[in-house]
This record gives structure tokens, C-alpha cells and sequence, in this order.
């Protein structure tokens, strides 16, 4: 059969210049390159964009209203395109109603399985939903948590009712409430609560409302008592708190928690489900192990009746287990995953499916692999591969650009140096070119021998968050630090919740978006801005507000927009220049005024290696430099931040913090989107961030920046309930001979 391709001829969308490229259909073609150079905006901007238009436009116009809106790329034509699916890194949301297996239909599988064979019978498989009416549990309506009591602030169990034990001001010693709970005789005073019966305890805290005969004086007095976490719940929990006076806000908030469901125990489901049982495991409790002990669990099953759904139930238990996810649980939220986890559970949903001649297009489906699980992924790709799709990537890892059939390189630098195709062909022959990525493909970073002597320590005490196993470690401080380890293995549980509650006043700088509307850009967040606007104002003597497009300067057609949005109900929402402004933002007579022969809207349009050269303000200068420090040299300054990847928007806000002092920085792998060349870049700026005495510790699986740490703290062995305890502390020369590490393999390699 004679070799097929995709076609584009003439793309130029963003900064590609005219390309024209063919890829090869039912292959695997990754595209490189250095951030910036065009990548995404021809996988992403063109292939993805065009064909998920034309799927679109198969539908009825009253359906596409519901759609995605696409417009049509900027390219003279695309051919032989088929489906596209993308698999990218957003994090996955659907609140706490959306779990791994709700979202990889695992899920689906079970419910089946528990109402063919569970005993007792309940019924159809609905009835063991969460999400079901029917088969939640009617008191957290589903969630398997509810805004609770937080007993360690309401009670200190140490002390008897006389002393003072219920914390909560209304039961003070000697006020109403207090009184009226003593006068009901039910509950020693003088007893310590912790030596309370379980039966003491739940009628204290939980008994519902009864009526008691007391004394008050020398009458008989009849009065209702109700459990005092009861009456609490009734008092404010089920009552909207936003509605009571501040005074009580205040008052209350201190002693609530988000805690777990009292009947479902945190399982979600309706008593019925729960009781329903194979081999004395009901669902929540298959739900809550992780995928390596569920899958044991599900082998082990020999039912005639469920023969075809314990095999499917295998299958994909076993897809997950092969992308390396074998340490989560069914039960985990999807909202609770990382990048790099929602893009490879997203992988799992498609590779049950049994659509062939699909384009699948993944954005570096590497990030938060461990290098040992890199291969796991590569066959996965190849997997796709073989099932007769066409596979697209765009990556920046070797291990991963080797299993390529197809390479397209595109650069030769970023932004306007950017948008051209300067390598297409073998991974062999990349081996061979001249281009970025071909010479630093055969780069062999050394390790460092020399290391910074840590100024003090940072302890972390005791740490059981997650699967985190009891753990004590010293963070060192005035060094770079670097915590290694495969996924799951308790990295980010460590650093990201533990270290930061113990130390809050330290800086995370994550991949987290920066800016959420079109008038933020990297101008305006670094500060830069301001500084230009009053240049501009004390160079033509006006005032400085002028130079705002939010503000006096802007343009009345656009409000400083530049484009105009026209709702066309079901095709995409047309986005045109303003005719007035024509795309500039500002009012004409703000563009009259010039610096150094500039407009405003000419200084916005440079990027930061133009506008280095071109500015002489030594603020704004140090600012830029920052920038192109993170490898930043491509954005321009106007760029709407909610445009940046999530590697761009990491970099964006590290140039911000550049120039402080004395400060802890957490960064959660921020090699991200960085091409090979730019990894010694931001090793420069993290070593000028540590050298003026600052501490820097990194979560990261690249060993160019492994290999150039001062400290390394290796988590493991494995990830999940495997995981969760440190392996080694030391310097990358000491990793080298450490028996236990997976990472020192990888890094002797």
C-alpha cells in the first residue's frame, strides 16, 4: 500500500513563514525544536484546528452552537487530514464528582460487574453510581465528605467538662449551654473525655434531640438536648453561614472542617451498594486500592456470568498500569492530578478505543516521567501506532524523540527568528544535522564536582500527607536542592504541601496560569510597563495615563482591545481588527508621541530581545535581561498572558523574582516546554538565584538539572503505598553509588 501523507501548503499562522510540509500518515512524527520556533502552531494552530473544524461542520447548525468554535487557520491548503484527537497537559476538572475511574470508565465496568454478581442482589448498575440520585448516599449527596466539625479545635480531650474541654465559646464553663449539658445528669463532669466509652462519646457529641426532666431551682423542668456537634451542624452548617452577621462568621468558621462523610464513611454510595459484596469487597473498597492490587484483585475472579466484563475490567486496569499510573486509585479526584497524570489518564480513555485512521496529537507526553517510565510511554505511542493511527508529538526529550518514524525540526531559533521547517527526516539522520536540536542531541552533560556548603537547614517534621511514610528530612538552605524520584513516589506531597505548610513564607513558583484575560502580557506583569508609560510622559510632557490601554490612551472603537468580537451564533465568534485603531490598541493621538522614534503600540509589538536592545532605562533593562534569561526572548510584550504554556508562565514568573534576596524558591519541574539548548540557560539563572543567597529546591526528573545540584533528596522506591520514603540524601557524586535509587542508574547511564 502506497505511503499516504497529510498536506499543508503555505501555513502561517503566528510565526510560521510560509511553511509547506508532508506528514506521513499511520506513522509517529515528532516535531522539535526550541521553544517558541513554531511548534504548536503547526500542530496544534493548524493540523488540530483545521480538522477539528472541518468535524464540526458535519453537524446541524442548532448542534454546533454547543460546540467548540474553531476558525479556519491561515494556510493556502490541508489535505488528507482524518479526525483529530489531542491529548494535552490541561489538568482535568469535573470537581469532586470526576475520579479516575469515572473519567476512564472503569468505573462503568464495575457497576456492571456488582450488579450481575454481588450478593445481596441490589439491582441495575446505576444503583452503585455516586453520581446516581439512586446510588449515592442521601447524606453527602455523593461526595464521601461534608463540611463537618473539626473536633481538634472543639474539643481537648485532656480535660474533664468541669476544666473547660468543649472549646467552643458557647459552652464556656458556667454559660447557658454548659449548664443545661450538665444538668442532664447523662455525663460525668470530673471524667476526662478521652476516657470516655465510645457510647459516652457518641451520645455527647451526636444523640439526637430528646426531651430530659431537670431541676431548675426546686421545680421540675422538661428540655430538649441534642448532641453538641449535633447542634452545631443544625445550628450553622445546614444554615447558609454567609447569611449570619460577620461577628458570628468569625466566630464559627475557626471550628469547621471539610471532613468525612459520618454514614458513608467516605465511600459516597448508599448503604444498599455498600452492603453488596464479591469475595467480601463491596465497591468503594475495590475503588480505594491501588491500581497494582485492584488488578490482582480482579484476576482472581472466576464468574461464567461476568466472564466478558471481568476481561474488559483487566484491560484497562492493565492500560494503566502500563503508562505508569499502577500507584493511583479509582478513587482519586481528577482535579487532584498533575499535568503530566491527567495527559497519560487521558491516554488511557483512548486506548480502549476501537477508532482506527484517528490522528492522535500529544503535547510532550513525557513531562512527570521518571526516565524509567519514559519507555512505557514510547510503547504506548507505538501502540497507537500499530493499531493504524497517525501519531503526532511535539517533545523535547531524546528518549522519546528516538522512537520517532518521522522527525520535522523546526527553528532555526524562536518568535520572528522562528517558523521555518530546517530539518525533516530519521532520527538517525537528525543525529547527523546541523540544526539546535541536532547538536544538542549528542551533548553529554558532566556532573558537577563541586558543591555549594549549605548556609543552615529547613526541617520538615513527621510527614504523613498522602503516602508520605513518617517523614523527616532537613532541607538545606543557601544550596540548590533537587528531589528526585519516579511518579507517585511522594515528590510533590513533600515539598509542594508538606515543606510549604512548615515554611509558608516561601515562594512556589509553579506552572499555574499568570494572567486570565487579554489585557495582562508579560509588560504589564514584570513591571516594565510603568516604567515605559512615565519614559514616554516626561519625553512629550503629558501625563502618563495616556500610554494605557486600559485606561485614558485607549482606543474608544475597541476599549483598547485591538479587535472587535462579533457573536455569529453557531460559527466560531468572528475576531476582526479594529477598523479604527486597526489592531494598535491605542487613540491616534497617542501614537503621535514617540520615544527614540517609537510608538507605544511599536514598543508593545517588539520582543524582549528587541526591546533590550532598544531600551536604555537601566529598571527596565535588568527586567528584560530577567526575561531572556528564562529563555524568554521570543515573547513580545504585548502578548495577552493567557495565551503562555504553563512552562512559559513557570519562566515568566521566575524572571519576576530574579532580583530578591533570602528567599526560598520551590520550582515543580521547570524544565517544562524547554528545549535541550535552553536547559543551560535556566541553570545559569537558578545557580545567579542561589549565588546571591538564596535557597532553591527543585522537583524535577531532568538529569541535565539533576546532574548540576548541590543536594539531592531521592524519593521512593516506587510510587503510591510503595512509595513515600527517602532513599538517599546527598551530593549527585554520592547518588552515583547509591544501591537503592532507581534515579542513580539513570544518572551512571
Amino acid at each position: 500500500m502506497p505511503q499516504e501523507y497529510i498536506e499543508i501548503r503555505g501555513a502561517r499562522e503566528n510565526n510560521l513563514k510560509n511553511v509547506s510540509l508532508r506528514i506521513p500518515k499511520r506513522k509517529i512524527t515528532i516535531f522539535t525544536g526550541v521553544s517558541g520556533s513554531g511548534k504548536s502552531s503547526i500542530v496544534f494552530d493548524t493540523i488540530a484546528t483545521e480538522s477539528q473544524r472541518l468535524l464540526n461542520e458535519n453537524f446541524s447548525m442548532f448542534v454546533r452552537n454547543f460546540l467548540p468554535k474553531f476558525g479556519q487557520p491561515d494556510a493556502d491548503s490541508i489535505e488528507n487530514l482524518s479526525m483529530s484527537i489531542v491529548v494535552d497537559q490541561k489538568r482535568m476538572g469535573g470537581g469532586s464528582h470526576s475520579t479516575v475511574g469515572t473519567i476512564t470508565d472503569i468505573n462503568t465496568l464495575l457497576r456492571l460487574l456488582f450488579s450481575r454478581i454481588g450478593k445481596p442482589h441490589v439491582g441495575p448498575a446505576n444503583l452503585f453510581g455516586f453520581n446516581d440520585p439512586k446510588g449515592m448516599c442521601p447524606e453527602c449527596n455523593g461526595l464521601g465528605r461534608k463540611l463537618d466539625v473539626d473536633l481538634g479545635k472543639f474539643l481537648d480531650k485532656s480535660k474533664s467538662l468541669n476544666e473547660g474541654a468543649i472549646l467552643f465559646p458557647e459552652y464556656a464553663v458556667n454559660s447557658w449551654y454548659w449548664s443545661q449539658l450538665i444538668s442532664t445528669n447523662m455525663f460525668d463532669a470530673d471524667k476526662k473525655l478521652s476516657k470516655y466509652t465510645k457510647k459516652e462519646t457518641d451520645n455527647l457529641l451526636y444523640s439526637e434531640p430528646m426531651k430530659i426532666k431537670t431541676k431548675v431551682g426546686a421545680k421540675d423542668f422538661n428540655m430538649t438536648f441534642e448532641g453538641i456537634v449535633n447542634r452545631f451542624t443544625n445550628k450553622y452548617i445546614k444554615r447558609d453561614l454567609k447569611t449570619m452577621s460577620e461577628r458570628t462568621q468569625k466566630q464559627v468558621e475557626p471550628y469547621m472542617t471539610m471532613g468525612s462523610c459520618h454514614l458513608c464513611k467516605g465511600a459516597r454510595l448508599s448503604q444498599a451498594a455498600l452492603k453488596s459484596k464479591i469475595n467480601g469487597y463491596n465497591i468503594a473498597d475495590l475503588t480505594a486500592m491501588e491500581i497494582t492490587e485492584l488488578i490482582k484483585v480482579v484476576r482472581t475472579l472466576k464468574e461464567p456470568a461476568a466472564e466478558s466484563i471481568i476481561k474488559a475490567l483487566v484491560e484497562r486496569l492493565q492500560h494503566l498500569v502500563d503508562i505508569g499510573l499502577e500507584y493511583l486509585t479509582l478513587s482519586r479526584e481528577t482535579d487532584t492530578l498533575s499535568g503530566g497524570e491527567s495527559q497519560r489518564v487521558k491516554i488511557v480513555k483512548h486506548l480502549g478505543s476501537s477508532l482506527t485512521d484517528v490522528i492522535y496529537i500529544f503535547d510532550e507526553p513525557s513531562v512527570g516521567l521518571h526516565p524509567r517510565d519514559v519507555h512505557r510511554m514510547n510503547e504506548l505511542l507505538q501502540r497507537l501506532r500499530d493499531k493504524g493511527n497517525t501519531v503526532i508529538v511535539v517533545e523535547h526529550d531524546p528518549d522519546v524523540i528516538k522512537v520517532a518514524d518521522h522527525v520535522v525540526d523546526i527553528g532555526p531559533q524562536a518568535g520572528l527568528h522562528g517558523g521555518e521547517i530546517v530539518y525533516e527526516g530519521s532520527f538517525a539522520n537528525l543525529l547527523k544535522a546541523s540544526t539546535v536540536t541536532g547538536k544538542h542531541m549528542k551533548v553529554k552533560v558532566p556532573l558537577k564536582d563541586e558543591f555549594r556548603q549549605p548556609t543552615g537547614k529547613l526541617p520538615v517534621k513527621n510527614a504523613k500527607v498522602n503516602n508520605l511514610q513518617n517523614v523527616s528530612v532537613d532541607i538545606p538552605t543557601g544550596i540548590l536542592t533537587v528531589v528526585t524520584g519516579v511518579a507517585g513516589s511522594g515528590k510533590s506531597s513533600l515539598i509542594n504541601e508538606v515543606f510549604f505548610q512548615q515554611h509558608p513564607d516561601a515562594i512556589v513558583i509553579d506552572q499555574s496560569a499568570v494572567g486570565v484575560n487579554s489585557r495582562s502580557n508579560p509588560a504589564t506583569y514584570t513591571g516594565i510597563m510603568d516604567d515605559v508609560r512615565k519614559a514616554f510622559a516626561s519625553a512629550n510632557k503629558v501625563n502618563a495615563s495616556l500610554f494605557s490601554f486600559n485606561s485614558k490612551g485607549a482606543c474608544e472603537n475597541c476599549q483598547g482591545l485591538g479587535v472587535i468580537y462579533t457573536d455569529l451564533a453557531f460559527l466560531s465568534e468572528a475576531k476582526t481588527p479594529c477598523e479604527v485603531c486597526e489592531g494598535r490598541r491605542f487613540k491616534d493621538e497617542v501614537l503621535e508621541y514617540k520615544l527614540n522614534g517609537k510608538s507605544i503600540s511599536d514598543v508593545l509589538a517588539m520582543n524582549v530581545q528587541q526591546a533590550l536592545e532598544y531600551f536604555e532605562i537601566p529598571e527596565v533593562n535588568k527586567k528584560l535581561q530577567a526575561m531572556s534569561d528564562v529563555g524568554l526572548d521570543y515573547l513580545s510584550l504585548g502578548q495577552p498572558l493567557s495565551t503562555l504554556s504553563g512552562g512559559e508562565c513557570q519562566r515568566i514568573k521566575l524572571a519576576s523574582e530574579l532580583h530578591k534576596k533570602g528567599s526560598v524558591y520551590i520550582m515543580d519541574e521547570p524544565t517544562t516546554g524547554l528545549h535541550m539548548s535552553d536547559i543551560g540557560h535556566l541553570m545559569e539563572v537558578i545557580n545567579r538565584l542561589v549565588d546571591t543567597g538564596n535557597t532553591a529546591v527543585v522537583i524535577e526528573h531532568n538529569l541535565h538539572l539533576i546532574k548540576n545540584a548541590d543536594w539531592i533528596i531521592d524519593m521512593g522506591p516506587e510510587g503510591g503505598s510503595k512509595g513515600g520514603t527517602i532513599m538517599f540524601e546527598g551530593t549527585p557524586k554520592q547518588l552515583l553509588s547509591a544501591k537503592r535509587s532507581i534515579t542513580s542508574k539513570y544518572l551512571r547511564n
